[in-house]
């Protein structure tokens, strides 16, 4: 079985990445019920910002432990603009990842003199600072009531998004395009850049890599990729409060590159997806869901440390090299 998979992505790719999108496509006229497409909808958003995660923690190897805290500056963004000062929707949405970006340079151009495990506790510390000031500046942020009344997105000429299906597909158009320029960073010389810093830091300063700056720059996309998704959650929930800048929306974000793969474009929209609806399964157990979901997710981590997409990569790798050539006697060339 899963030879035949891995055979299937190996020799119809593209086929398969066109299934893949018919599939997203014709979701809303297969799902169940509108909880399903609001489900996934929501799997949409943290899929984007997962996806700026993986730029810098996958790509880069800078574990970052504040991204939750740039989505909800995102998010507060457009809840401040619309409902305090009267913005449209649009225009809020196009500042949240600019406000996004321009506090995770400043943000950045600190933390990242840090190295290994102290840039992340530094990080955790900026996280909960973000955490802090939205929960106690009432005068800004509304506090721990939160905002509500939020506005959803506006008409785009003929386009209007006031139903579940129209929504869905908006935030699948934003993913996909997220997604595009992800690639066509990754594949990049600031992309190759990265990689480089992720494998060897030292070594790539040695090849003339501007270490600090490709940092930055990372952690500058990465923030404005957390803050575009928060926008668009703010947008589609209509209500927004401090726990969006918890820690532990950090670490369900880090878990869905673990289990997607970390490093790869498609892990973190696949690892979203399946935790996402995983959770929802196990929603009859109710309190004691986790017990179950628990144990599957490290077993699944212990045996696919790679990640699903990751793993299948490696198999692919596998199938494509060159298998060594026997002898007549039986014994291999090289033996």
């Amino acid at each position: 079985m899963l030879d035949s998979v891995l055979h299937l992505m190996e020799t119809n790719k593209r086929w398969l990445m066109g299934g893949l999108l018919l599939l997203a496509l014709l979701f809303p006229f297969l799902a169940p019920n509108k909880y399903f497409i609001h489900v996934v909808s929501l799997a949409l958003i943290m899929a984007i910002a997962a996806s700026g995660l993986n730029l810098l923690v996958g790509y880069t190897g800078q574990f970052n432990l504040a991204h939750a805290g740039f989505m909800a500056i995102g998010a507060y963004t457009v809840g401040i603009l619309t409902v305090d000062y009267g913005w449209a929707f649009w225009p809020a949405f196009a500042l949240s990842g600019i406000v996004a970006g321009a506090l995770g340079f400043l943000g950045g151009i600190i933390s990242l003199r840090l190295k290994t495990h102290y840039f992340s506790i530094f990080t955790l510390c900026v996280g909960y600072i973000i955490y802090l000031v939205i929960e106690k500046f009432d005068w800004l942020t509304h506090g721990t009531v939160g905002i509500i009344g939020l506005p959803g997105p506006g008409a785009i000429g003929p386009l209007t998004f006031t139903t579940p299906v129209a929504q869905y597909y908006m935030l699948l158009a934003c993913l996909i395009f997220s997604l595009f320029v992800l690639d066509r960073i990754v594949h990049s010389l600031f992309g190759r850049a990265c990689i480089a810093i992720r494998n060897d830091a030292d070594l790539a300063a040695a090849l003339g890599v501007n270490v600090m700056r490709t940092k930055v720059i990372a952690f500058v996309v990465s923030t404005v990729y957390a803050g575009f998704a928060g926008g668009l959650y703010a947008g589609f929930v209509r209500f927004i409060g401090p726990a969006l800048a918890s820690e532990s929306i950090t670490f369900d974000l880090v878990m869905f590159l673990l289990v997607g793969g970390i490093g790869t474009l498609s892990g973190p929209l696949i690892g979203t997806l399946l935790l996402t609806l995983a959770t929802e399964s196990l929603q009859f157990l109710q309190e004691y869901r986790m017990i179950v979901f628990g144990p599957l997710l490290i077993v699944l981590i212990i045996y696919f440390p790679l990640g699903l997409v990751g793993y299948a990569k490696t198999m692919l790798a596998q199938r494509r090299a060159p298998k060594p050539s026997a002898h007549p006697d039986g014994k291999p060339a090289d033996a």
